[in-house]
């Protein structure tokens, strides 16, 4: 009867390197190489007795830590353009600094991860639009809408507001005046009266439009033959009398006023 048993692995060769040199206070820039060589080969050694597979990144890096140690060695050494000496671990120091870089990172990663987790997901975003397309009985589909396009359309929409509010605007304003009404006034103004002075009716109705019916009112009453007319005292003033056949517009009585 055989068991399988798993242990916790270190993500990548770089993470064990790390771990290492962190472990032994070693510098990065400087790293024995002997020591670290023969600490990866024996945690690799491990795995291999517990019956566990070595990926095969650490077989390559293993095999890259033993070609360092063999150059480090030798008694030549590499040399640059220039004739400086090239330090066999240059290379894998560089890597490691990198490395370490983007580990530092998975520390907010993993913290913006796990807000995210926690805010409310949204549901099936194309389930709801065609309910709300079938409610309301769209002939277009509410998936193709997109911020861009709700953009365009507040766009549209506040480019005809402004053009609404800058039209030309015409006010009409009504006033409660009808011929028939000043018609009928007139009427029975020079039936209780006898005689109504045409200034008479310019103070009862002082303004403008008032002025413009009663006149117009008074052209209709004469058509009709229904008032008549008589030349007053002061400026175009007339005074305005029951009809009489033989009597349309004449001039003023001075002998008989007092």
């Amino acid at each position: 009867m055989s068991f399988e048993i798993k242990l916790s692995l270190f993500e990548g060769p770089f993470d064990l390197l790390l771990f290492f040199i962190e472990r032994d206070e070693l510098d990065i820039h400087d790293i024995p190489i002997f020591q670290i060589t023969n600490d990866f080969v024996g945690y690799i050694r491990q795995l291999e007795t517990m019956n566990m597979e070595v990926a095969s990144e650490f077989i390559l890096t293993a095999a890259t830590l033993m070609r360092i140690k063999a150059k480090m060695l030798l008694p030549r050494f590499e040399k640059d353009a220039e004739g400086n000496e090239i330090d066999p671990r240059q290379e894998l120091v560089q890597h490691l600094l990198e490395y370490k870089r983007y580990k530092e990172v998975l520390g907010d990663l993993s913290l913006l991860e796990d807000v995210r987790l926690q805010q409310e997901q949204r549901g099936n975003t194309d389930t709801e639009l065609s309910k709300i397309a079938a409610l309301h009985q769209l002939e277009y589909e509410l998936k193709d809408l997109n911020l861009y396009h709700l953009m365009q359309s507040f766009h549209k929409a506040m480019q005809r507001y402004e053009d609404e509010q800058n039209r030309p605007k015409h006010t009409v304003y009504t006033y409660p005046y009808t011929i028939d009404q000043q018609r009928n006034y007139i009427k029975h103004r020079v039936s209780a009266q006898g005689t109504v002075q045409f200034s008479d009716l310019i103070d009862a109705f002082p303004d403008k439009i008032g002025l413009i019916f009663n006149f117009l009112a008074i052209l209709d009453l004469l058509q009709l033959n229904e008032i008549g007319l008589e030349i007053a005292d002061g400026f175009n003033n007339f005074r305005i009398v029951p009809y009489s056949d033989t009597q349309h517009l004449t001039a003023p009585d001075h002998g008989s006023e007092s």
